[in-house]
């Protein structure tokens, strides 16, 4: 994950983030699902307990904003196996949860959409939609989830 224009203080919280959390994920889908859910709904600003005990919640906010924005163009520019491929290693890792009720939920609830920065717009948004779908389409297959239709 390359971060850039950070005030040396800045990259202490980069280092401290790095440190706590995200050497602790194994795929970069988990990265992507893990930073983008320190994303305040009402406010779009981050909120991390953890940083802001040591560090300025707008230092923090501003490190976990441009985390989020470099982890998501990584995955973006992951070719589709590979991007398959690592999120068959995020839902691997994932504990008591029945995979195909899993991806039943994805199908119908579409957190993916969630997972896109405030500040990427345009093609690389759509880029993500549609290869997640199409990733939704396999593992819909291997694990044998039924077809939305069944759901109208």
């Amino acid at each position: 994950m390359s971060v850039t224009h950070l005030s040396e203080k800045e990259q202490e919280v980069l280092e401290d983030l790095r440190h706590r959390s995200l050497t602790h994920i194994p795929s970069a889908y988990g990265r992507l699902v893990y930073l983008a859910g320190l994303r305040h709904p009402d406010t779009g600003r981050y909120e991390h307990f953890g940083l802001t005990q040591g560090h300025s919640s707008s230092e923090a906010n501003r490190v976990l904003r441009q985390s989020h924005e470099s982890t998501f163009k990584g995955w973006i520019d992951l070719s589709l196996e590979l991007k398959m491929a690592d999120v068959e290693l995020y839902i691997a890792a994932l504990e008591n949860v029945d995979k195909a009720e899993l991806i039943d939920a994805w199908l119908r609830l579409t957190p993916y959409k969630n997972l896109v920065p405030a500040a990427i717009q345009g093609p690389e948004r759509l880029k993500h939609f549609s290869d997640f779908e199409a990733i939704l389409g396999l593992l819909k297959n291997v694990y044998g989830v039924a077809s939305l239709d069944t759901y109208a």
